[in-house]
């Protein structure tokens, strides 16, 4: 039995060796001489699974250690008998650091009091609900996007203020979606999530087109951290050149690796595409990728779990003294103290053309559930918010 895995999924060495002869390569050099006899693939989105790379191959299986699955010709492997699966909600955690992290990072740099402030949601699945539920719990008004839901819910309140949080699953009265024209009309910020559609009634490509984005006005805020063409990357530049935006953000960017550096330096944040890259949503996403494939050829590994993840740079406990400050203040120290998000920011700014070797190096970040905070001098509510978004409180 032969599996060929990316070179880069961590946790995966070793998993798999006792039943299989396991091929690690990078994704770029997974050709189709190299799946030709292989039974099975473990991937990221630098594999392009499709006819030209699958023809003639006997792959059975291809499990995708992410979230997106946009690299799979999803439709060919299955007219082809080859089962695929991605990750979905592997990394919801990390990304809700991420935009938690931009979102007090902006704030900061912006003098902006987030509890007065809007935030818009497009695309509520695993991680926008997320996203959403860490801006409620920052304080802010949350509005709520999402066609594909709200075609399939019609209870739920319209909008959730500081205390109440969307989460999926959760049912209540009256409808919680607004449609996208609302959502850019009312939101300070406004933060996508959505999977690149490219066709049909949801499709998401270009979504913030020249036109979209013409509609926002110049106080507000976009973050993409979804799939690159979900914006016009020309008419955003041409945007914020012109001072129609406060601010944008990306993590994600059209024709990545390769992007446009004119449009990075006019950005408040730039990353290269590691908003899901926490240490504990690729073992998430390797977990679900071992156990597809032994579920599919059989192996005795389909309750096999991730381990030995590495601890940060960063003290996982750590103290804050309250005295004088605001709870937005200590929301952003603490986690802040979880993930320097400029740092990856600059980190690209330093070496643009290093966007592959930067996702690939990326350093070991850790999610809020992993650090234990003391804080001293603060508020019942205080605590109350640090543990709603995931921290131990000592």
């Amino acid at each position: 039995m032969k599996i060929v895995a990316d070179n880069k999924i961590p946790f995966l060495r070793g998993a798999l060796e006792p039943y299989a002869e396991v091929i690690y390569l990078p994704g770029k050099e997974t050709t189709p001489d190299v799946v030709r006899d292989a039974d099975a693939l473990i991937t990221r989105t630098r594999t392009i699974c499709n006819e030209a790379l699958l023809k003639d191959s006997k792959v059975k299986v291809i499990a995708t250690a992410t979230i997106g699955f946009d690299h799979i010709d999803t439709a060919w492997c299955e007219a082809n008998g080859i089962i695929w699966r991605n990750a979905p909600g592997c990394n919801s955690w990390s990304v809700k650091q991420y935009v938690t992290a931009l979102l007090l990072t902006l704030a900061r740099r912006h003098s902006l009091d987030l509890s007065k402030l809007t935030l818009g949601v497009v695309g509520v699945g695993n991680v926008g609900s997320k996203v959403a539920e860490a801006a409620g719990i920052l304080g802010m008004r949350v509005l709520l996007n999402d066609p594909p839901r709200a075609r399939a819910e019609s209870s739920l309140p319209a909008t959730w203020g500081p205390r109440k949080f969307p989460i999926c699953g959760v049912i209540s009265t009256g409808n919680p979606f607004v449609d996208l024209d609302t959502i850019c009309r009312e939101s300070d910020i406004i933060t996508l999530h959505v999977p690149l559609n490219r066709e049909g009634p949801d499709a998401t490509w270009h979504l913030f087109d020249a036109a979209r984005i013409a509609s926002l006005h110049k106080n507000q805020i976009l973050i993409n951290s979804s799939r690159g063409p979900v914006v016009d990357n020309a008419a955003l530049k041409a945007a914020l050149k012109a001072g129609a935006l406060k601010a944008a953000a990306l993590d994600v960017w059209e024709g990545e690796p390769d992007f446009d550096r004119e449009l990075q330096g006019l950005l408040d944040i730039g990353t290269p595409h590691i908003a899901g890259y926490s240490a504990d949503g690729k073992a998430n996403g390797t977990t679900a990728a071992v156990r597809t494939v032994a579920e599919v050829l059989g192996l005795p590994l389909t309750d096999w779990t991730a381990s030995g993840i590495p601890a940060p740079p960063q003290a996982l406990e750590f103290g804050i003294d309250a005295a004088g400050k605001t709870l937005q203040e200590v929301l952003a120290e603490a986690v802040l103290h979880t993930y320097d998000i400029s740092a990856d920011s600059a980190a690209l700014s330093a070496e643009p053309g290093a966007f592959e070797r930067l996702r690939g190096d990326y350093p070991i970040r850790r999610e809020f559930t992993s650090f234990t905070v003391e804080l001293k001098g603060g508020t019942p509510e205080m605590a109350e918010k640090l543990s709603q978004l995931g921290f131990k409180l000592k």
